[in-house]
């Protein structure tokens, strides 16, 4: 099993219809076939510039190389994850 998870901090220019268009965009995600588990986090630890985080899992590398190349989290990743993500920390855990 694979626990793909990014956190993640927005551009301070970033405003509030952007920011729920995003948001809203990245709940898309979760209906792309074999994701489980997906979760929206708030990060609240002063030890680290982040403020958010995404986390899913999938049983096997396929379906998460699937998911990589599905064509919603590409369009997600060009027309949201680009634009609006200034820092980011992509970590993928074999459990």
């Amino acid at each position: 099993m694979i626990r793909h998870s990014v956190i993640f901090k927005l551009k301070d220019t970033i405003n509030p219809e952007e920011k729920q268009a995003f948001f809203d965009a990245v709940d898309t995600l979760a209906s792309i076939q074999d994701v489980k588990k997906f979760e929206v986090l708030k990060q609240i630890s002063a030890k680290n510039k982040f403020e958010y985080g995404i986390s899913m899992e999938f049983d096997t590398q396929e379906q998460y190389d699937f998911y990589s190349n599905h064509p919603e989290h590409v369009a997600f990743v060009q027309n949201f994850w680009l634009k609006n993500v200034d820092d980011f920390l992509e970590i993928d855990y074999q459990i």
